[in-house]
């Protein structure tokens, strides 16, 4: 995410971009299985005029992730983008 920022033109640098991630966790035949994982990313110091571009970078961003593209048969990704 951080790199599709960066090709923009908006810092992602320095701690301006960061996330969270949490996971919903199932028991199937007694082993521990994860089925999804929210990711919340936040990022400061987006001037306005550049947010529209960011949520842009942000609605493609998933289908170009090499960790969700390798799991995403498997568990169910979503994520969201906040400013700060």
């Amino acid at each position: 995410m951080g790199g599709a920022l960066e090709a923009r033109g908006i810092d992602a640098s320095d701690g301006k971009l960061s996330s969270q991630a949490e996971g919903e966790i199932y028991v199937e035949d007694k082993v521990l299985v994860i089925k999804k994982i929210r990711v919340h990313y936040l990022l400061k110091g987006c001037p306005d005029d550049k947010r529209e571009v960011a949520e842009r970078a942000h609605s493609f961003h998933a289908s170009r992730c090499p960790v969700a593209k390798s799991i995403d048969k498997a568990i169910e990704i979503s994520t969201d983008l906040s400013f700060e």
